[in-house]
């Protein structure tokens, strides 16, 4: 045993297999067998000599990634190589198999040296990268100049990237997405990344270039706020159309009911005011292009009752329909873009109503750069009204210049840099992470068309038409305009719907409920002693109750609508009852409590 503590332990998939003399040696040599091909290529080896362990992995499901392999300093990817993979004479499977390029999982890349540019290589590098862009995952490699930003901004770029609008299918007007986005303009960026490009995506943009100028403009962009000039708006700048389908099917039921698109009658229950029919064709569907507002019928469809039968005024039983119609939600207008008539799975008719909307940006839609810099519209302001560069150019965005140095996005200001130097020169410009355009090749094309290498400007007062003496940063940024609209989030309630259970406002927007008054907001009231404001919020606007209290046992009273009469339920007395507020949730406590074999009683005494 003494012995085998000088050995190397070899483990295979995490199992202990034995011990080697040499577990250097024993590396090196698999390595070699895998490079030229006797050991399979997706076994992976790992040394550790202060462990004095030798771990080989097989097993499935490992990150494996590709590095050129490194020969006493020099790249085994020769340049005559290189020369006949350009012109396809070979193929990725020659570079493996002739152990040019191998795969390495995350445990052997400890025991690798790995250069990122081939100039940089030493006699102690093991491996060259392909790529640096290689490096980060396929979203960060779309984003312009990251290695220039902090990490926690590009986690914000790449979540952000996800919300961004544009065209997300050229086939979208004969689709049927419940919900979609769609950008008027949408422009390819002036500063792009080489995987940009290989991935296709200028086929598919999803944002506009901007001219972005980094002042104040009278604290309308404080914080992360943005001012955007209107008369960019007008012409169409982030402009874009919602698109939201209404699905209903005529359903059948167990008892061999179906229900029916029609225009409901007014005999049936639940009918609606007339007004909100009248844009439904005979078969109670409505037109193409018809406009619509909030609560307008879509579909006019009719159900057999809920239960089987229902007793009508002169005790006959009848079949009476009730009114189930597909309808616009609260909050909602637009106009009927398509109708679609089609079948079910289960052979029902069915059918799909698209609605269109256009949203123009207004205070409140977020914005954002693809650096991380989100901001809402603080101010829509006229373009004769914000400063102008002596060439007569007009910022379309105006960001604050507290957002860049604490947030370190020093890409966003490279970026803007290359964008304005691209807009001029006339050719995209390179973005792509480790191995862009640089800094000194921006300064370079603006100086030669007469601009400050530094892209700042002296721009005039719009208002006043003086100079502003601080020198101004403009330039040219892709923005994105993100799907967080507020005319699909604003939500407001005065008296609404209840919830039958608790009697307590509904919840959420789609269901017009109340808005939130929670445990902190209560926590503040408490704090500042406003006792009856907490009433009112608590109690008063939410589920206040007036209850029959028998003062005797303490029990809830009941009523007995045909006698018109009320009694304690428990004693049986009717006169010893009072009136007491409280909130309908506490009464619904005390029949829980009630429903576990406890009774509560509610002891009453005289307001002193």
């Amino acid at each position: 045993m003494e012995k085998s503590k000088e050995k190397t332990a070899v483990y295979l998939n995490g199992r202990l297999v034995g011990f080697h003399e040499d577990g250097s040696a024993l590396t090196a040599s698999l390595r070699e067998k895998r490079r030229s091909g006797i050991i399979s290529r997706q076994s992976n080896f790992a040394y550790f000599p202060r462990e004095r362990s030798l771990y080989i992995n097989t097993d499935s499901g490992r990150a494996r990634r590709p590095y050129i392999v490194v020969d006493k300093g020099k790249s085994r990817l020769a340049p005559e190589v290189g020369e006949k993979l350009r012109k396809k004479e070979v193929s990725w499977d020659y570079l493996i198999t002739n152990g040019i390029i191998e795969y390495l999982d995350a445990e052997e890349e400890e025991n690798a040296f790995v250069a990122t540019r081939e100039e940089e290589l030493t006699d102690e590098h093991t491996h060259l990268e392909i790529d640096p862009v290689s490096i980060v995952g396929v979203t960060v490699a779309q984003l312009p100049f990251p290695e220039y930003n902090s990490s926690p901004r590009i986690t914000m770029a790449c979540a952000m990237s996800k919300q961004s609008l544009g065209h997300y299918a050229s086939n979208f007007n004969i689709r049927m997405d419940s919900r979609a986005h769609l950008l008027y303009y949408p422009q390819v960026p002036l500063v792009q990344t080489r995987p940009y490009r290989t991935l296709k995506f200028s086929k598919r943009p999803c944002g506009q270039n901007f001219v972005v100028a980094v002042a104040t403009y009278y604290g309308y962009n404080m914080g992360d706020a943005i001012v955007i000039n209107r008369n960019a708006i007008d012409r169409a700048l982030a402009r874009s159309v919602f698109y939201k389908t209404y699905e209903t099917e005529e359903r059948r039921y167990p008892g061999g009911q179906k229900d029916k698109f029609e225009i409901p009658q007014p005999t049936v229950a639940g009918y609606r005011e007339e007004a909100m029919y009248a844009k439904l064709g005979e078969d109670g569907i409505i037109f193409p292009e018809a406009e619509v507002q909030a609560k307008d019928v879509l579909v006019g469809k009719t159900s057999p009752p809920r239960f089987l039968e229902e007793v009508s005024g002169f005790g006959i039983a009848e079949e009476k329909k009730r009114e189930n119609s597909s309808v616009l939600k609260e909050g909602e207008e637009g106009f009927v873009d398509s109708v679609l008539l089609t079948e079910s799975p289960s052979g029902n008719k069915l059918v799909k109503v698209k609605v269109r909307s256009v949203k123009i940006p207004e205070t409140g839609d977020k914005f954002a750069s693809r650096h991380g810099q989100k901001g809402v519209i603080g101010l829509l302001a006229n373009q004769e009204d914000l400063p102008f560069t002596e060439h007569g150019v007009v910022p379309d965005l105006i960001i604050n210049p507290h957002a860049i140095p604490s947030r370190m996005t020093a890409g966003h200001i490279l970026e803007m840099l290359g964008g304005k130097a691209a807009s001029m020169h006339g050719k995209i410009m390179d973005g792509t992470a480790f191995n862009g355009d640089k800094e000194e090749t921006f300064s370079k094309i603006l100086e030669s068309y007469g601009f400050k290498s530094d892209g700042k400007e002296r721009l005039y007062d719009g208002i006043s038409g003086e100079a502003i003496e601080a020198e101004i940063f403009v330039g040219v940024v892709y923005y994105q305009k993100l799907h967080h609209l507020v005319s699909n989030k604003m939500h407001v309630r005065s008296r609404g719907p209840v919830q039958l259970l608790t009697h307590q406002p509904t919840e959420g927007r789609a269901r017009e409920g109340g808005l939130r008054f929670g445990e902190m907001e209560r926590d503040c009231l408490i704090g500042h002693g406003a006792s009856m404001l907490l009433k009112e919020r608590m109690l008063e606007e939410s589920d206040k109750t007036t209850e029959l209290i028998c003062s005797k046992c303490g029990s809830v009273a009941v009523t007995d609508h045909i006698r018109n009469k009320s009694y304690c339920p428990l004693c049986g007395e009717a006169d010893e009852l009072y009136h007491i507020e409280i909130s309908y949730a506490f009464k619904l406590l005390l029949d829980e409590i009630k429903a576990i074999g406890v009774f509560p009683r509610i002891m009453l005494k005289d307001k002193a």
